[in-house]
C-alpha cells in the first residue's frame, strides 16, 4: 500500500513539476530572446509572439491598483488557494485520476504565474492568437495549464451530473 501511495505522490509531483517547468523555461527564453512588445509572426499573423510584462491579473486587470492591494489580491490570495490546492491534492485519497491530473495542471500553472509575480514583479506573457472572428489576449504556458485544468474539471462535473441524471 505504501508503494502505491509513493507512486501516486511521485506522479503528481512530476505533473506539477512539468507544468511549472515548461512554463518557466518558455518564459526564460522569451525574456532573453524577445524584446518588449516585439511582434513575431509564427503562423501568418494568426499565432504571434509578443513579449508583455503583466503586473495585473488576467488581461492586466488590477494593473493600476495600489501596490499593497495588488500584493494582497494578486499574490496573497493566490498563494493561499495554491497551498490549499496542494493540501487537497495530496491529502484526499478518493480523488479520481481525472481530478488529480486537472488539479496538477491548475496548481502547476498557478505556481508558475505566482512565481513570476513574486520573483520578477510581473508575469511574462507572450503568445497571442487571432482568429478571424475572435482573438485572445496575450498569454503564457501557465495560463494554458490553468485553462486545461479548469476545462477538465468542468467536463468532469458535467459528465458526473449527466451520469447522476441517467441513474435517476
Amino acid at each position: 500500500m505504501q508503494k502505491i501511495k509513493n507512486l501516486r505522490w511521485s506522479v503528481l509531483l512530476l505533473l506539477l513539476t512539468l507544468n511549472f517547468g515548461c512554463d518557466q523555461i518558455s518564459k526564460r527564453i522569451v525574456r532573453t530572446e524577445i524584446s518588449d512588445y516585439e511582434h513575431i509572426s509564427i503562423i501568418k499573423d494568426r499565432f504571434t509572439l509578443t513579449k508583455v510584462e503583466n503586473s495585473g491579473a488576467f488581461l492586466s486587470l488590477g494593473d493600476n491598483m495600489p501596490y499593497i492591494f495588488r500584493l494582497i489580491i494578486l499574490t496573497g490570495l493566490p498563494l493561499l488557494f495554491l497551498v490549499y490546492g496542494l493540501y487537497f491534492l495530496f491529502a484526499k485519497r478518493n480523488l479520481t485520476m481525472t481530478m488529480q491530473i486537472a488539479l496538477c495542471f491548475l496548481i502547476g500553472g498557478g505556481i508558475g504565474n505566482l512565481y513570476d509575480r513574486i520573483v520578477h514583479g510581473s508575469v511574462t506573457d507572450f503568445m497571442h492568437m487571432d482568429f478571424y472572428f475572435f482573438q485572445t489576449g496575450v498569454f503564457n504556458f501557465a495560463d494554458i495549464s490553468i485553462m486545461i485544468g479548469v476545462g477538465t474539471l468542468l467536463l468532469q462535473s458535467i459528465r458526473s451530473n449527466q451520469l447522476k441524471q441517467d441513474i435517476n
